[in-house]
């Protein structure tokens, strides 16, 4: 069975030096609780990456992550990073499809399909981000969004491949708003993507698919969202830009 998780996405946040404070917070707390069931997977900016690095290795089940890759692996991209870049640079996870790339830079199922493709070549476990914006919610068509996103960006993948994803929803409309989905409304969606993979790649494989919850994740509303039977986890925005409110959630976890 799949490990818990907990991934942090920093987005553009801190300057060098509050970034090795939050670190340095992060791992003394880390071993005061000492969570080996959870996998913690730090997604930060690129400059950051290999200070990061150099301050979790050897620190059992913590890992590093990028937040984003351009889709190919090499050319003139002026300002653009490969996924064999961040390898070189020892990263292990990347966030691809979040819905600020979505929404602020264009970016479709196909992009995201081109960029999780580059991801697994180079070895690198890629953490894909769906859920339906406000008015698909409203207007009822969020299982069609989900599904749309799944199909497109995922479901060309062989079994092998799909097998190194780890998936997580997101409703757009409670990213950083501190909105977070009624619980039924959570393992409703859990479910639905379960049973899309056990569909098309069989019981194992969907059975060991982690499915992350993320969404003005806190503290105090984590208990009740890793207690429903499909979530296996969160992935983490501004709650992980602190210590102790990100580390709260790791102990909720466990």
């Amino acid at each position: 069975m799949h490990k818990k998780i907990i991934v942090a996405n920093w987005k553009m946040n801190l300057e060098l030096q509050d970034a090795k404070k939050l670190i340095a917070n992060i791992l003394k707390k880390l071993k005061k609780q000492n969570p080996h069931t959870t996998k913690i997977i730090l997604c930060v900016p690129y400059v950051y990456i290999n200070v990061v690095r150099q301050m979790i290795s050897g620190i059992r089940n913590v890992f590093v992550g990028a937040q984003n890759c351009n889709e190919y692996n090499t050319g003139a991209f002026t300002g653009e990073i490969s996924c064999s870049m961040l390898k070189s640079c020892g990263v292990d996870y990347l966030i691809v499809g979040h819905s600020e790339r979505r929404t602020l830079y264009n970016e479709s199922n196909k992009l995201a399909e081109k960029k999780i493709l580059q991801s697994i070549t180079n070895n690198i476990l890629p953490i894909f981000c769906c859920g339906e914006t406000l008015e698909a919610r409203k207007n009822k068509t969020y299982f069609n969004a989900v599904n749309t996103q799944i199909n497109e960006s995922l479901f060309n993948l062989d079994k092998d491949q799909f097998s190194k994803i780890v998936i997580a929803y997101e409703p757009v409309w409670s990213i950083g708003t501190g909105m977070t989905a009624e619980l039924k409304d959570i393992e409703e969606m859990h479910k639905f993507i379960r049973n899309k993979i056990r569909n098309k790649y069989g019981k194992l494989v969907s059975e060991t698919t982690p499915i992350l919850y993320g969404g003005s994740v806190s503290s105090l509303n984590a208990s009740n969202i890793f207690g429903l039977l499909n979530v296996n986890g969160s992935l983490v925005g501004g709650a992980s830009l602190n210590a102790d409110h990100f580390m709260n959630i790791v102990k909720v976890l466990k």
